[in-house]
């Protein structure tokens, strides 16, 4: 067996689940509970100014 078929291997199996893993996980991430303050900063601050109150 060859390197590139040893590599290949890997490739078409553990790395596709690390891959999958990781992508789940950062679909999921914004989800978490403590994450809620973290978002609602993210979308309001689009609306911050350097002259709010004036």
């Amino acid at each position: 067996m060859s390197v590139y078929d040893t590599l290949r291997h890997f490739a078409d199996s553990h790395a596709l689940v690390v891959m999958l893993a990781i992508f789940v996980t950062l679909c999921a991430w914004p989800f978490r509970p403590g994450a809620t303050p973290h978002n609602r900063a993210a979308a309001h601050s689009i609306f911050k100014d350097e002259n709010d109150g004036e």
